[in-house]
């Protein structure tokens, strides 16, 4: 009998979802249990390994995300806000773990995600990518080395498709840096600057947006001071980066405690 974790896809038949199939296939130790899409979705009834072209799998992309999760041992989620909070809430009760990778959340959303958290293994992030996952920790280990002299701006670009901003991993890098500066991001975060704004306030953290083309993701946390400038940067050529991040969590959230949990954790860097 087979021992490799099952793992289920929401939003399979997307860019991202397609790119979620092929890793899960590809990688040792799990199999692709299931895939769902949208009710209606026009390519409900094929089969998803053929759709994220590694040929026939057996599992047909279908549109009842309670059964997939139901058999599943864990779901990769990289979907819509309120599709994410609802199957939080399934995972919850099937006793499945989720990998959210879902940005833009409201506050409710996430209240249901921490609190499916409470009885499931959960792993969240804005990027799952092991490079994010780098820049994150050394953002909040320069923000607290960094006095107040240092202006933080960060910096970030996506293609021209992307409906959220800033992006969710820019706001993750804010967070970060005034977790370094032990602050609030809420009460320092100043992502819109247009007309006459005045001089620029001391320990604000600044956020501009860039949208075109095709570009992955970059990021860009700057700290500026008199006479000199440190600047990080990560830059995605590809989006299987994520999709190995994700599958990775999945991987790791195998005989894990309920919990909310962040890539840092899935790689080491924290309990």
């Amino acid at each position: 009998m087979s021992t490799d974790m099952k793992i289920g896809v929401v939003g399979a038949a997307g860019r991202m979802g397609r790119m979620f199939i092929r890793q899960v296939n590809e990688t040792d130790g799990c199999v692709v249990s299931g895939a769902v899409e949208a009710p209606g979705h026009a390519l409900i009834g094929q089969d998803i390994g053929v759709l994220a072209s590694v040929g026939e799998i057996g599992v047909a992309l279908g549109d009842d995300a309670g059964t997939m999760i139901e058999i599943a041992d864990a779901i990769i989620d990289f979907t819509a806000p309120a599709v994410t909070a609802s199957n939080a809430m399934i995972c919850k009760e099937a006793g499945t773990a989720l990998i959210a990778g879902t940005t833009g959340l409201n506050d409710d959303q996430n209240a249901a995600i921490l609190k499916a958290s409470k009885s499931v293994p959960i792993v969240s992030a804005p990027n799952m990518s092991v490079g994010i996952t780098l820049l994150l920790g050394l953002t909040e280990q320069v923000a607290g080395l960094l006095g107040p002299e240092f202006d933080i701006e960060i910096v970030e670009m996506h293609h021209r498709h992307k409906v959220d901003s800033p992006s969710g991993t820019a706001i993750g890098l804010g967070e970060a840096a005034a977790a370094g500066r032990q602050v609030a991001l809420r009460n320092v975060k100043q992502a819109v600057r247009d007309g006459h704004t005045g001089a620029r306030k001391k320990g604000e953290i600044g956020f501009a947006t860039l949208r075109g083309g095709d570009v992955v993701g970059d990021h860009t946390v700057v700290f500026a001071g008199e006479g000199e400038r440190i600047e990080l940067t990560h830059k995605a050529a590809s989006r299987v980066i994520f999709a190995g991040g994700a599958v990775r969590a999945a991987l790791w959230t195998r005989d894990k405690a309920p919990g909310f949990y962040s890539m840092k954790a899935v790689l080491g860097f924290e309990d």
